[in-house]
């Protein structure tokens, strides 16, 4: 790869910048480093993160933050928008509605998050997001990146 960094990916379109990063030809963002979270498939889009929560995710009750988990499913579903777009196009989440069904734990095993964008148009994208825990507990979210 040239001097292309996440700093400086000129060229790359959203999907190539993160297939480049599931490779390894790119870092990871640092968020990604901080929530301990990875990419583990990329698609048309559509991208799928997996990690594990840790106990300095909990919250006062015991439990993962949401705001944690509504963090993971935002990057998710806002890189599901960015694989759909081209060189030089960007992207921000504008809103998002979150619905937690069940409370993830720290020894909930590994997580998996998909986003998958429903609508990409010219000037607003729409997706959606899912995480499920190992045990098979999910939380849905949609969100409207711009």
């Amino acid at each position: 790869m040239t001097d292309r960094t996440l700093a400086n990916p000129a060229g790359l379109s959203g999907r190539a910048l993160q297939e480049a990063m599931l490779r390894g030809d790119l870092p990871a963002p640092p968020f990604a480093t901080a929530m301990r979270i990875r990419a583990v498939e990329v698609g048309e889009g559509r991208i799928v993160f997996e990690g594990d929560p840790a106990a300095d995710f909990l919250n006062p009750l015991g439990t993962i933050h949401g705001g944690r988990t509504a963090a993971i499913l935002d990057s998710a579903m806002a890189c599901a928008v960015h694989g759909m777009l081209k060189p030089g196009q960007a992207y921000t989440t504008t809103s998002m509605t979150a619905n937690f069904v069940r409370a993830l734990a720290a020894e909930s095993g590994t997580v998996r998050c998909e986003g998958r964008a429903v609508h990409v148009g010219g000037r607003l994208a729409t997706a959606e997001g899912r995480l499920l825990d190992a045990r098979g507990g999910w939380s849905r979210m949609a969100a409207r990146p711009a």
